[in-house]
């Protein structure tokens, strides 16, 4: 069983650091293609500031150089999602199944285990970078559907975004989730609810060490319940 996770574009630096594990080869085709771009030019390619442009342009740099320096991958992202997200004063019990089941999807590391570590950067699959002629979304098919093979049962809390980087065989084993509010009985979805919802479901998965559809029915967490009538054998549905 594999939980998967996306990137998120805040990230925290003010953690301990970690030596790096060399790149694999089609992470180094994506920095070797972003070093291609000039600090003015990644302002224009990322629609960020210029001071944003520029810092971004060090980290690749860095990566491009070997000199960049590494956190956690868990660690390091810390938008809505990973900040609802237990990640302090785990249990042993709690260490081994994040280090065993949770992996994060990057467009620039591949599908990696949660703690590996990884420089900070600024990419996704919505970026318009071409690697090698292709796009990001080609160029990691291939690694990304090896990263699931022989894996039966994939529980997915990723955007379609980086969903649809797996082939349509690994997505249909995928068990994915939605996360409603109920407003004056009116179910409410959007943004904010789904990131936090997602960080606290992946804390009581840990916390309960979960590892099956029946278990997940069962859980409740921050005011959400599973409701058995708004879903389907590979949609879960959970309400506030």
């Amino acid at each position: 069983m594999k939980i998967l996770i996306p990137t998120a574009k805040e990230m925290n630096t003010n953690i301990p650091s970690f030596e790096a594990n060399p790149l694999r080869l089609e992470s180094q085709a994506v920095v070797d293609a972003l070093a291609t771009y000039s600090a003015q030019e990644l302002e224009s390619f990322y629609k960020i500031s210029a001071e944003k442009a520029q810092e971004e342009y060090d980290h690749i740099q860095a990566l491009k150089n070997e000199t960049a320096t590494n956190y956690p991958a868990l660690h390091l992202f810390d938008g809505l999602m990973y900040r609802n997200i237990k990640r302090d004063n785990l249990t042993k019990e709690e260490q081994t199944y994040l280090e065993k089941h949770l992996m994060i999807t990057s467009a620039l590391y591949g599908v990696i285990p949660a703690f590996e570590p990884i420089a900070p950067h600024r990419l996704d699959f919505l970026m318009k970078l071409k690697v090698a002629g292709k796009s990001l979304k080609s160029h990691w098919q291939a690694a990304y559907e090896e990263s699931m093979k022989g894996e039966e049962l994939i529980f997915s809390l990723l955007s379609s975004e980086f969903e649809t980087v797996f082939p349509k065989e690994i997505r249909e084993k995928m068990v994915t989730f939605k996360f409603m509010e109920d407003r004056d009985g009116k179910l409410k979805i959007h943004s904010t609810i789904s990131k936090k919802s997602r960080g606290a479901f992946l804390t009581a998965l840990m916390e309960g060490q979960v590892s099956s559809v029946e278990e997940i029915a069962k859980l409740s967490f921050v005011g959400f319940h599973y409701r058995e009538d708004l879903s389907s054998d590979k949609e879960l549905a959970f309400v506030k």
